[in-house]
């Protein structure tokens, strides 16, 4: 048995690897009677890559002191240091970068059978010999815990690095995480050998976009998803290495049982999806409109090159004194304004044309013409476009009573989404997402435990943050049919959570929903709208977030297979 970590660090998962072999050996050993028999288990059976110098010296030092202390333990201190110097000269600790290394010049295949060329696995040119096998019946496990770099935190190396891997397949690699890049090598390496892997990665890898971009070519080429421990917090012993939420990913190409942990519960199950989730695969696509019966959620306004139409308290006080009708003044809520509280305030001219009473202010004129010269500046053909309105943003949506609101961008600590409801008054810019004139039951559904579960799991983050999208957190939300009497319920669970949320004024959403400080109130309120959401889908509170996502992805893949009224109306409407 081999165990290969290609980015090793110090040696960390070798070292525990290499203990947990030799204490079983041990066992063996003592129930054969031979408890002083010298071990059977090389140190070269253990190999690494880690891509700087010391901690690779490091990673072999720590495999030899490992092997005398297991040889205390089992043989005695004279046995162990007789053994012990001189220090043996293989290493098989390699100092290089793991995403361009030949991983096969590290750990060739083991057993016998038909012969690969390098390229097979790498897309290296046909300059090299056929791979030689080694270790005839042995096994590989692959194991380790990968850089975590978000597409957006990569270095230029870095960026180079998932290109090389990724260059000439047919997949959209620049937004894949660093970490991918690992599993892709290890992919291609288990396709020639017998050897399974796993990786402690950052839990975006089994969300969102890498999904469809990443696992499904993966899962397509053979590969299934073995085991999994789905989100835990977890901290390394790497120098500045903050907590993470992780999972625990492992993969083969052999057939059988797959075994899910989600905290302390072990689920034996026959498939795990690319989610982590019991079931088959499924990838969910972004769709233009909601796939359930739910009314269409929209973006905000694109505000860029719009400062001049922008206020805050000073300006907004100067224009209504200089005579602006307040009419023309709206307040301006994005993702940090619906969560702290923060004030502003925007020009609002539905008009075509600047309305005569507000260009007579000398003050306004100066404002539309700054934002029609900034727009006239852009290199941006929809930029300067833009510049033929220059009194209005991109889009003007509003509403005529009320809109149910969504930050594109939140906290993941929070147990539930910040979902607010807003007056006509409000208008919403691009760093948050509205429903106008949604029904109250709406907000019901988007508060809810269920909701959030979902978004996590297909919408992705944005570093560690909740990253909402239209087209993939609401128009995908698996929603069964509601009645009248459905609606009705939700609508009072939701004006539950709105007065318990009243109650606390002016506490903002922020510190509602803080998840040490949140008012038992509204925390009741939540749980009784998310017992009745709950008991809409199977009749009781579901067990666990497992069993949420279950029940969700089995919704899903029957609303994808079977397009709802709504949909099929449109499309005979267009034919």
């Amino acid at each position: 048995i081999r165990v290969f970590d290609p980015a090793c660090g110090s040696g960390n998962f070798l070292v525990i690897a290499y203990k947990e072999m030799r204490a079983i050996e041990a066992e063996i050993n003592r129930r054969r009677d031979e408890a002083d028999r010298r071990t059977e288990i090389p140190l070269t059976n253990f190999r690494g890559i880690e891509l700087r110098d010391f901690p690779a010296e490091i990673a072999r030092l720590a495999l030899i002191i490992a092997e005398y202390q297991c040889d205390v333990t089992y043989r005695g201190q004279k046995e162990a240091l007789r053994d012990f110097l001189p220090l043996d000269a293989q290493n098989w600790i390699t100092c290089d970068n793991a995403l361009r290394l030949d991983w096969i010049s590290v750990c060739p295949p083991t057993g016998t059978g038909v012969k690969h060329h390098a390229d097979d696995l790498f897309h290296t040119p046909l300059d090299q010999p056929q791979i030689d096998f080694e270790n005839e019946g042995g096994e590989t496990y692959i194991c380790g815990n990968p850089p975590y770099k978000g597409n957006a935190d990569q270095s230029k190396d870095q960026k180079d690095d998932i290109r090389r891997c990724f260059s000439g397949i047919d997949v959209n690699w620049k937004s894949f995480d660093y970490i991918c890049g690992w599993f892709w090598r290890a992919s291609n390496y288990s396709k020639i050998t017998k050897a399974k892997f796993a990786f402690v990665s950052t839990n975006s890898i089994c969300q969102g976009q890498n999904i469809f971009y990443f696992w499904k070519p993966l899962l397509a080429d053979g590969l299934k998803i073995e085991f999994a421990i789905r989100s835990f917090r977890w901290r390394n012993l790497a120098t500045e290495n903050a907590t993470v939420t992780v999972v625990v990913v492992g993969c083969s190409r052999e057939d059988g049982t797959c075994f899910l942990f989600d905290n302390d519960i072990k689920q034996e199950v026959p498939q795990i999806n690319p989610y982590l989730v019991p079931g088959d695969n499924v990838f969910v696509e972004r769709s233009s409109r909601p796939m359930s019966s739910l009314p269409q959620m929209t973006k905000g306004n694109y505000y860029g090159l719009s400062d001049g139409l922008l206020l805050d308290e000073g300006g907004r006080v100067n224009l209504l004194e200089r005579g602006l009708p307040p009419a023309y003044i709206r307040t301006f809520k994005g993702g940090a304004e619906l969560v702290k509280g923060v004030q502003r305030w925007c020009l609002w001219f539905p008009q075509p044309c600047l309305p005569a009473d507000a260009a007579d202010i000398p003050e306004i004129a100066l404002r539309i013409e700054a934002v029609r010269e900034s727009r006239l500046a852009s290199p941006d053909a929809a930029a300067i476009k833009m510049a033929e309105r220059p009194h209005q943003f991109r889009e003007m949506n509003d509403c005529t009573k009320w809109s149910i609101a969504i930050p594109n961008v939140s906290s993941e600590s929070r147990p539930y989404l910040p979902v607010t409801l807003e007056n006509r008054d409000v208008i919403f810019p691009n760093t948050a997402f509205a429903i106008y004139d949604g029904e109250l039951f709406c907000l019901a559904i988007a508060a809810s435990k269920l909701h959030l579960v979902w978004t996590v799991t297909v919408c992705g983050k944005l570093e560690t943050r909740i990253r909402y999208s239209n087209t993939l957190g609401w128009n995908t939300l698996p929603v069964p049919a509601l009645t009248q009497k459905n609606k009705a319920d939700l609508t009072r669970c939701a004006e539950d959570i709105l007065l318990a949320r009243e109650a606390h004024f002016p506490a903002t959403i922020a510190d509602l929903y803080a998840p040490e400080s949140m008012p038992e109130d509204l925390r009741a309120a939540h749980e009784r709208n998310d017992e009745v959401l709950e008991r809409i889908y199977i009749g009781r509170r579901f067990k666990n977030d497992t069993e949420r996502l279950e029940k969700l992805f089995e919704l899903y893949t029957k609303m994808a297979a079977t397009p709802n009224k709504a949909t099929k109306a449109r499309k005979v409407a267009t034919a």
